[in-house]
Parts: C-alpha cells; sequence; structure tokens
C-alpha cells in the first residue's frame, strides 16, 4: 500500500492521509525506529557524538512527524474511523517513548560518549550540543534510566496508562461539548444580544436545518451569550451547561482525573521526586513546584485588595442599577453586569471595534508587524490542506530564503477541538525552514460578510501566531532544542508579548481597518479602549491564578483519601479566587484540557502563563522605550529569543535581551494593580 504516512515530504499531504493509513504505518515506522536504535546501542563503545546523540535525534525523526500529523488531524478533522485508529496507536506510541529512556544500550552509548574527550570539548566548541547531551543523559535519568527491572516495567505500564487515560480524557471533553446544543425559537428571549452574535446564533440553527436560534459551548457562542443575553435563566443553563461538562454520563471524566494524578505522583516517586511538580518544573525557570507555588502566592498577595475592590464596585453598581433583588450575584451575571458597568463607566461597548476587526485583515496586520519587526517577508503559499477553510503561508527572509510554511485554521467545526493552539509539525535544523500551524476557534464569518473579530479575538490570533514565530525563526543545531521546545514557563513569552501590539496605534493602523468603509478606528473609539484596559484586570487576575492554585495543589497536595471529592476540592480552591459564589455542582475541573489532555502538557505547569506574562510586560517596555515597530528591537528580540530556542537557559535569553534580570513591575503596572 502507497502509504503517505510513511516518507513524508516537507509539505504534508493531509489531503491523502486516511484513517487506514494510520497503524500501518505506525507500526512500520517503530520498527523502523527500533531497528536504529539497536544499531546505536550495537556500536564500539565509545562512538562520536554523531554516532551517539545525533543518531538518537535521527532515530524517532520519522515517527514523530507521522505521530503529530496523526494527533494533529484528529484534533482538526476527527472521524470515528480516524479517532479509533488514532486510539489504536496511542498506546504503542507511548510504550515506544518509555523504553527509551529504559534501553540499557541506548543509555551505555550515550554515557560512555559523555566521558569522551570530544563530548567535553563541546563545552567551548559546541555549547548547544554540549547543552544536549547534559539534558538529554538527565531526561533518561528522569524517565528510568537509572530504575532496576522491576520498577522500569512498573514505570512503562505507567506512561501507557496515562497516555490512555489523558486521550480518552480529551476525547470526552469535545464529545460532550459537541454534544450540546440549545435552540431558542422565541426571539423575543434574545434581548440584549449584539446583532452580530444573534445572526451567528441564527446562521448555526441554519446549518443543522433547523428554526431558530442555535447556541453551542464553543466560545464564539457562548461568551456573547454569557455577556450581553439580558434572559437570565438561559444566562444559568448555557453556564451551568459548560461548566459540567464531561461530569456524568459516556463522557464522564471525574474518575479519570483522579487516575491521572494517581498516575503522575508514582512516576514521580518512582524516579525520585516528592510530587509531579518538582519532576517537571526541575529543568523550568521556576526549578521546583515549591518556587512555583511561592510565585502564585506572592502575585495573589499583590493581587487581593485589587480584586476585592473591583467586587465591591460591581456589587455597587448592581444595586444601583439592578436594586438588591438581584444581589448576591451568580456566576451567570458577572460577565453580564460587568460589561453593563463598562459601558457606564467608559461608554465602551467592545462590539463597536469589531467592524474594525475583519479577520483576513487582523492576520495580515500580524504580517504586516512582524515584517517591519523582524525583517521577514509573508506570502500566500499553495499546499494540500485538511478543510478548504485553512490558509497556508510562506515565511521568508529578504532574500528570498525560506524560513517556514505554516497553516491558519482559525474557525470553529464540530470536527475540531476547541480553544487555540500552535503545533510545530517540523522543526528544522540551523537554516533548515520549519513547518507549523496555528488553530484557534474564533468568530465565523456570516453570509458574504468577512469574518469579524472581537478585540478580545483579535489578541488570541497574535497570541498564536507569535508562537508560531517562535518556531518559524528558530536557527538552532540541535532539532529537540529547536523552536518552542523551551523551558514550558518560558514558551509563552513569544506568544504573549505579541499581544501588546493589538493595543498600540502604530500596529493597529496597520490593520484595524472598517470592513466596509476602510476607515481606521476612530480617536474617540480608540481612547475608549485605552481607558477600559485595565478594567477589572485584578479579576481576570485572579482567575488564572485560581487555575494555577489549582494545578499546583493538586499535583502538591490532593489525597483523595483525606481531601474527598476531587470536584469538591476543586470548586473550594477555584471558590477562592472567583467574584461570585460557584454552585456546588460547579465541574470546570472535568473539562480542564490544559491539565488532563496529555501525559504531562501544562500539569503542575499553568503558572507559566501568568511567570511568561511578567517577562513579556518586562520584555515590552524595551519596545515602549525604543519603538513599538522598531526594526533593531525586534532584531534584538529575533536574535536573542525567537531564534535561540533553548540552546541557552532562558534566564540568560532574556538578559541578552534587557540587560537584566526580570521584574514583576511592568505587569503589575500595565494591570492597573500598581501605579
Amino acid at each position: 500500500m502507497d502509504n503517505p504516512l510513511v516518507n513524508l515530504p516537507f509539505e504534508l499531504p493531509f489531503d491523502r492521509v486516511e484513517p487506514v493509513h494510520v497503524e500501518p504505518a505506525i507500526d512500520t515506522l517503530l520498527e523502523q525506529a527500533r531497528a536504529a536504535l539497536e544499531a546505536l546501542a550495537a556500536q564500539p563503545a565509545p562512538g562520536t557524538y554523531a554516532s551517539t546523540f545525533g543518531a538518537l535525534e535521527q532515530a524517532t525523526e520519522p515517527l514523530e512527524l507521522a505521530s503529530t500529523v496523526v494527533d494533529h488531524l484528529e484534533s482538526v478533522a476527527t472521524t470515528d474511523a480516524l479517532r479509533a485508529a488514532h486510539d489504536a496507536v496511542q498506546p504503542k506510541l507511548s510504550a515506544f517513548w518509555s523504553e527509551i529512556a529504559m534501553h540499557e544500550g541506548v543509555y551505555r552509548a550515550l554515557r560512555a560518549f559523555a566521558e569522551t574527550d570530544e563530548a567535553k570539548a563541546l563545552a567551548s566548541s559546541d555549547p548547544t550540543r554540549a547543552r544536549f547531551v547534559r539534558k538529554t543523559l538527565e531526561r533518561f535519568r528522569k524517565n528510568g534510566a537509572e530504575l532496576d527491572p522491576a520498577d522500569k516495567k512498573r514505570l512503562h505500564g505507567i506512561e501507557v496508562a496515562l497516555t490512555v487515560e489523558t486521550t480518552k480524557f480529551a476525547q470526552n471533553v469535545l464529545d460532550a461539548t459537541n454534544g450540546f446544543e440549545r435552540v431558542v425559537t422565541d426571539g423575543s428571549r434574545l434581548t440584549g444580544l449584539p446583532e452580530s452574535a444573534r445572526a451567528a446564533a441564527r446562521q448555526r440553527a441554519k446549518d443543522r436545518g433547523v428554526e431558530g436560534y442555535r447556541f453551542t459551548l464553543q466560545a464564539p457562542s457562548l461568551i456573547p451569550a454569557l455577556t450581553y443575553l439580558d434572559d437570565r435563566a438561559l444566562r444559568e443553563e448555557l453556564w451551568r451547561a459548560h461548566n459540567s461538562r464531561a461530569t456524568g454520563g459516556a463522557q464522564d471524566n471525574r474518575a479519570r482525573i483522579v487516575e491521572i494524578l494517581r498516575l503522575r505522583r508514582a512516576k514521580a516517586r518512582l524516579v525520585g521526586y516528592r510530587d509531579f511538580a518538582d519532576l517537571v518544573t526541575e529543568e523550568r525557570m521556576a526549578k521546583s513546584g515549591a518556587h512555583a507555588e511561592a510565585f502564585v502566592d506572592g502575585l495573589r498577595e499583590q493581587t487581593t485588595e485589587a480584586f476585592e475592590r473591583e467586587r465591591r464596585e460591581l456589587d455597587a453598581f448592581v444595586r444601583e442599577t439592578a436594586g438588591e433583588a438581584a444581589l448576591p450575584l451568580a456566576p451567570w451575571d458577572v460577565a453580564y453586569y460587568a460589561e453593563k458597568l463598562r459601558k457606564a463607566r467608559f461608554d465602551f461597548d467592545e462590539e463597536a471595534l469589531r467592524p474594525y476587526f475583519s479577520a483576513p485583515r487582523v492576520v495580515q496586520g500580524f504580517f504586516d508587524v512582524v515584517e517591519a519587526l523582524y525583517g521577514v517577508r509573508v506570502r500566500p503559499h499553495e499546499a494540500p490542506v485538511w478543510n478548504p477553510d485553512v490558509r497556508v503561508y510562506r515565511l521568508e527572509d529578504p532574500d528570498g530564503a525560506l524560513l517556514a510554511v505554516f497553516y491558519v485554521d482559525l474557525f470553529p467545526r464540530e470536527d475540531k477541538r476547541g480553544g487555540a493552539w500552535m503545533t510545530p509539525m517540523r522543526s528544522g535544523v540551523g537554516a533548515e525552514p520549519q513547518l507549523g500551524s496555528v488553530c484557534a476557534n474564533i468568530t465565523p464569518a456570516i453570509g458574504d460578510a468577512p469574518a469579524l473579530l472581537t478585540h478580545r479575538e483579535v489578541e488570541t490570533v497574535f497570541h498564536e501566531l507569535g508562537h508560531l514565530m517562535h518556531h518559524a525563526l528558530s536557527r538552532v543545531s540541535v532539532r529537540s532544542l529547536a523552536g518552542t521546545n523551551v523551558a514550558w514557563d518560558f514558551v509563552e513569552l513569544p506568544s504573549q508579548i505579541m499581544e501588546n501590539w493589538c493595543w498600540e496605534r502604530e500596529a493597529l493602523d496597520r490593520f484595524a481597518r472598517h470592513h466596509e468603509t476602510d476607515a481606521p478606528i476612530p480617536d474617540a473609539l480608540f481612547d475608549k479602549l485605552q481607558r477600559a484596559r485595565t478594567f477589572r484586570a485584578a479579576t481576570g487576575q485572579m482567575r488564572q491564578l485560581g487555575f494555577a492554585t489549582l494545578d499546583l495543589q493538586l499535583h502538591r497536595h490532593y489525597d483523595p483519601d483525606r481531601d474527598g471529592d476531587v470536584m469538591a476540592y476543586a470548586r473550594d480552591i477555584l471558590a477562592a479566587h472567583a467574584p461570585a459564589p460557584l454552585p456546588d455542582d460547579y465541574g470546570m475541573v472535568a473539562g480542564f484540557t490544559h491539565l488532563f489532555a496529555d501525559p504531562t502538557a501544562y500539569a503542575a505547569g499553568y503558572y507559566s502563563y501568568k511567570w511568561a506574562e511578567v517577562l513579556d510586560a518586562d520584555a515590552f517596555t524595551r519596545f515602549q522605550r525604543e519603538g513599538v515597530v522598531n526594526a533593531e528591537v525586534g532584531a534584538a528580540f529575533r536574535d536573542a529569543i525567537l531564534s535561540r530556542g533553548d540552546s541557552d537557559e532562558p534566564e540568560a535569553l532574556f538578559e541578552a535581551f534587557m540587560g537584566r534580570a526580570p521584574s514583576q513591575d511592568a505587569l503589575l503596572t500595565r494591570l492597573g494593580i500598581r501605579a
């Protein structure tokens, strides 16, 4: 059989991959990878860099690429057959990745080379390779290389079980999300909903062949409903549906969370760590779970006073406008009344910005900004895609040298998981081109008009394309240290910093144009956007700190025998960070894919968003001082951060750009928490 997943070309044949190809291809590539590892292990000691660590990189690359393609397609174009094929190979892949670190011959060959004069000379002759040698040996140790045979077998079983459990967790969330819809036939119940959201609900109903207005749990449907609908009962119904996903029936994730936590804790202790947080943070900037927890606690202390003030202000506003009967606020009331308060205080309605943010111009606007900053060019490109909505681009240096090809898939579909993400599909070495994709679930087009976005969705697009730039501009000599393969609490710096340009007039004027008149955002509307920027920023920060606290508590302290039901445990933690009391059946954690949809992912790492936000706010102060589209500063950021991957310690990369260690001051000032 001509299997497109074997010997994949640079531009991936997404249009040719079928479910029937998955298992045969993975089996073939597993066999090839195992043979390459056996050859590595069988060579006479001590070997060379090329025959040991270089061979290790090459041995798994075709398998990594094929499995990335399969994972990607299962995320963006899933079918029952593709899911079955995907699930069939996950245990095999997990077993293989686990086996590598426990392969005595491979580990012996790597250690033998590490003791040679050639290896010791790398520290001065090739620091990137020296770093790869050190980090690889450490990774092997942390994944069981030095365990006795019985414990190796136990760890192998844990790794496979984690893959199975987390894969099922993610699928349950997708199925629970897609399994809900609310069709409203009485248009009078939609009072308060902007016409854009009303039209989108009408289009969703039409697409399903039903009359009325269809609401789903996808963000472009849910967020406007919770923010604007006057009908409190309908808001409550949608909020409860979203926050009870995967808490019952065939998609129940509650027991699965406890099992995933148990497996992670067992893995950590088996390889010598107190808990999973210490295991995963050791080589991150935080260095330990305790340090990550102290960071979150410190930010909370600095935020609590402003958070409580914002809560009192919202209660006072509700009391004045809706009366005592509207209090106390329920969670499904907060966004609704907060939006009314924002409009009253700043005369600002985010919907007024939507006509200025057509999706094609937003994407092109990002390209214009990075072209000015980084001296690159972005052009349309032709390549096979997985859906007609996907757009393909090429990134070039001014001399025409290809830096990257990438795919952009922005709009929700029911065969696509929720959220927004960037996938590094192929990591080139040195000057080789990169291949990646950006996916999101932002407001789609209705009829003949272009897709018109909220300002928050514009930030999402810039954020994910920021990740893409980190991948695309990588120029690292070791594939495993290239692009976004950096410490998890550093990886959000290149993405989050790009959100800053969504607030700068000089950048906005490049793309924020009325989709009918081509007029820029009026000064009065821009001023309102700026004045409202810090509105309830402390509440937003507390929400993120709540998620980070929950994550660390689950992975450092939670004991089901002592602490009881994980749902109640999670609710109590999040309630302390919420602006309104949470109901007893609050089940957000059952849909928390950041933590539980992957064997590691953001587990014990959700704090990274805030950690990196400190870095991005601080780093952006240099752009503010020297010019937000200053090509010299952009070149410095490209050279110090974007091109370097994990070739040096993240602290060193940051200091190379800023000339000093990071400070929290810029973030607290940007949020209005500190003057």
